[in-house]
């Protein structure tokens, strides 16, 4: 029995789970996805995704049920439900999870074991389901280093996971994923956390294998103008049921279901700047009462100000091999010769790929790595010849928000006691005022007072980095350094966070460093916008300016890069 090219027909998926607060994540989900071809599960975080591609693998947790068919056509004659198979036996057999089967994971140095070389973990994913000696498995390992296009497979072989980049991990995820032909790959958020050069590598290099393989594709992602470029149809999930579900084209070029227009709006593009973005509730609602509340700046207010940060020359180096004597005899130049200046009530974005010392520049300027050499004028003292006491002292003038709210976050602090802490270290204000200052706080980032009482994991994404921008507006400072602080977040509650930065910056003169590899989102939050290239500024200047015109080829690339 066959069903033409179909290779997975999924119908009124539901799934589950029990407990004290028991609730179904996936309501009635259908789809088919046909043999070489692509499917694009979007939607935000929560909306059912990735829970999907685990019930297609057999990865749900104990305590989820499900119910439906997920029919998988596993040889021309056979059609095998895999939700049967799961819910007797609790997991799919190795004939099908990891040989028909497979999946490329959000975060691939979590998915790879790091006591073990890259190769060893290719070489036995090829042994355990093709019946081959190790010897034979090595040899097909290596070729397929060289198929995901990594430099030096022989070498790349014997390497571990912390040696490798985040893209070249995640290449390493998709040889293991594809190296058995699958017929069904699943791809959950794969290219999230990178940059947008490696980002399209990295597509490339899956649409090229997909198609030598023919494997059909399900694509999970938060970004629709990525789905635009990799996929030929298109299911958009909102709270675990179907909002929208068709051709790519048709989808995204006349969306319509109000949860697809917002999605599609709240992506920051050259239209949105100077503008507050729009959010889901304003689609949902069918009101843009909430985001037009937001105030946006001029764009010429910073053009008459007086710099608050003056970086001249900064150099940033780390010692790489040494001589008998202990001495440096070579250095990695993460920032080499970098100058540049800040203005007071200016937003500063700083883009470039990994790797080109962006963060290491953040991390300079609040005193978490030596300077070698250079000076950094803040407020015109200079924070490279502080001493530890003085660097106590000024820290309350610079602060950062991270990218991973959580891990920045002390687990087993209260959301009040994190916000009280650097106020009580640093007598911001009396113990008596403390209470009242944090119910401001945390008011302040939009958030409600019963959230001081819960824990970071009570939370989602973006109220976390609320909370995060909230803890460094604790100390009041100046200075904002916010490092890939909207990258992991979903479009939606990235446009809220730009949004809320935006307007903190007008109410309390906020001056901002913005890094992020993300030129869109850069773009629409920079009065003036560095790009940085191996550890150098290679173009500089007004945001609209660089990022419409620029004159660098290296500018140009990462803009081309843009899905």
């Amino acid at each position: 029995m066959t069903i033409n090219n179909t290779i997975l027909t999924v119908k009124d998926l539901h799934i589950s789970f029990s407990g004290v607060q028991p609730f179904t994540a996936v309501k009635n989900l259908s789809f088919t996805i046909e043999k070489g071809k692509t499917l694009a599960v979007v939607g935000e975080s929560g909306s059912g995704k990735s829970l999907t591609a685990l019930a297609l693998m057999g990865l749900l947790p104990k305590n989820a049920s499900l119910s439906g068919s997920l029919l998988l056509q596993t040889s021309k004659e056979e059609i095998t439900d895999l939700a049967i198979l799961s819910n007797k036996n609790g997991k799919l057999p190795m004939n099908i999870r990891g040989n028909l089967i497979s999946m490329v994971f959000q975060e691939p140095m979590s998915a790879l074991n790091p006591v073990m070389s890259v190769g060893k973990q290719l070489q036995e994913a090829i042994a355990t389901h093709q019946n081959i000696s190790k010897k034979e498995a090595k040899k097909i390992a290596i070729e397929w280093l060289k198929k995901v296009q990594l430099p030096q497979p022989e070498q790349m072989y014997d390497r571990y996971p912390h040696q490798l980049s985040g893209g070249q991990k995640q290449r390493i995820m998709i040889a293991i994923a594809m190296c058995n032909h699958p017929a069904l790959l699943i791809a959950d958020e794969p290219t999230t956390a990178l940059d947008v050069t490696v980002q399209q590598e990295i597509i490339h290099l899956m649409h090229y294998l997909q198609q030598e393989h023919e494997s059909a594709m399900i694509f999970i992602t938060h970004d629709l103008a990525l789905a635009a470029t990799i996929a030929d149809q298109v299911l958009v999930m909102f709270k675990g049921e179907v909002m929208e579900y068709g051709n790519t084209q048709q989808v995204l070029q006349n969306p319509q279901h109000p949860y697809t227009q917002a999605l599609l709006s709240c992506r920051p593009s050259a239209d949105h700047k100077g503008k507050p973005l729009p959010v889901v509730a304003d689609f949902m609602n069918a009101t843009l009462a909430a985001s037009s509340k937001v105030p946006i700046k001029n764009e010429i207010e910073t053009s008459l100000t007086s710099p608050l940060l003056s970086v001249n020359d900064l150099k940033v180096w780390f010692t790489q091999q040494t001589n008998i004597m202990g001495q440096p005899t070579q250095y990695f130049k993460a920032v080499d010769g970098v100058s540049f200046h800040i203005n007071k009530g200016e937003i500063l974005g700083l883009v470039g790929e990994s790797g080109c010392g962006k963060s290491t520049i953040s991390k300079a300027l609040i005193g978490l790595v030596p300077i070698n050499s250079g000076s950094v004028l803040f407020r015109n003292r200079d924070l490279a010849t502080l001493s530890l006491p003085q660097w106590r002292e000024e820290r309350t003038h610079i602060q950062m928000v991270f990218q991973d709210p959580y891990s920045s976050l002390n687990p087993r602090m209260t959301i009040g006691d994190a916000l009280k802490e650097p106020m009580f270290v640093h007598n911001i204000v009396s113990p008596g005022e403390l209470d009242k200052e944090t119910r401001r706080l945390i008011e302040l980032v939009q958030m409600p007072a019963t959230a001081l009482t819960k824990y970071p994991h009570e939370f989602s994404g973006g109220q976390r980095q609320r909370i995060g921008i909230a803890r460094a507006l604790s100390l009041r400072p100046e200075l904002l350094i916010c490092d890939e602080s909207v990258s992991a977040l979903d479009v939606s509650i990235q446009a809220q966070i730009l949004n809320l930065l935006q307007s903190l910056q007008i109410e309390f003169g906020l001056t901002y460093l913005f890094i992020s590899h993300d030129l869109s989102v850069v773009h629409y939050i920079s009065d003036r916008v560095m790009v940085m290239q191996s550890g150098k500024i290679v173009e500089s200047g007004a945001a609209s300016q660089v990022l419409k015109h620029p004159s660098n080829e290296y500018t140009k690339r990462l803009i081309a890069a843009i899905p």
